[in-house]
């Protein structure tokens, strides 16, 4: 008797456990899901010795500075020598600057200059 209410047990787990997750899949889009993006182990060389990144017809040079934004604050607009390119979601163009990632929360920040 007592195998036989340990696996009806069971098999009212299992069937509570599948009827919960297929109504948490139910939802869909990206309801109660965060964007985000990884961050390098360390950044790439050409940004640590401060060369600009191209976009948009303007060379745009990293600061020695940078902001802490979410990930759910940023977009990614282009990829760079192997470098995601973000603005912020809130950025309407001609953008005042752009970012790349580089640790958690942590975007260094670029400001163009004209081409010579």
């Amino acid at each position: 008797m007592k195998n036989k209410q340990g696996a009806w047990g069971l098999g009212l787990l299992f069937m509570l456990t599948g009827f919960l997750g297929g109504c948490a899949s139910v939802n869909s889009g990206n309801d109660g899901q965060v964007q985000s993006y990884i961050a390098p182990v360390i950044e790439a060389g050409w940004i640590r010795d401060g060369e600009p990144i191209e976009y948009d017809g303007y060379k745009w040079y990293p600061a020695n500075d940078y902001e802490a934004l979410q990930d759910s604050e940023v977009f990614q607009i282009s990829e760079y020598r192997g470098v995601q390119v973000f603005v912020e979601k809130i950025a309407t163009k001609p953008y005042e600057r752009i970012y790349t990632k580089f640790d958690k929360n942590k975007f260094r920040y670029y400001k163009r200059q004209d081409n010579d």
